[in-house]
């Protein structure tokens, strides 16, 4: 008798365990995908995210109207200006 009372609680618990985890993985996953590394367009705005956790700072290039320019990021995402007046941006290889 015990058994058959303790069974669907089990089995809930299990449920409701699994279903727990299943939507803290589905939640985690939009950020990455919204902010990947390096350069990133919206549809009005262009960024760059420097994925690190050393704390370094680093030089971007800059493809924007007339001669590239860049620009000095730290860790996480920077503006670096309108999507329309961007055509992308990239690590130079340099800290600062």
């Amino acid at each position: 008798m015990r058994v058959r009372r303790s069974l669907p609680a089990i089995i809930g618990a299990l449920a409701v365990g699994l279903g727990m985890t299943m939507a803290s993985s589905a939640s985690a996953e939009p950020a990455a995908v919204q902010n990947p590394c390096g350069f990133y367009e919206t549809h009005s705005d262009a960024y760059y995210n420097h994925c690190t956790s050393d704390g370094s700072r680093i030089v971007i290039e800059i493809d924007d109207w007339g001669p590239n320019s860049e620009q000095c990021v730290g860790p996480g995402v920077t503006w670096i200006g309108p999507a329309s007046g961007v055509d992308g941006a990239w690590y130079t290889g340099r800290t600062c």
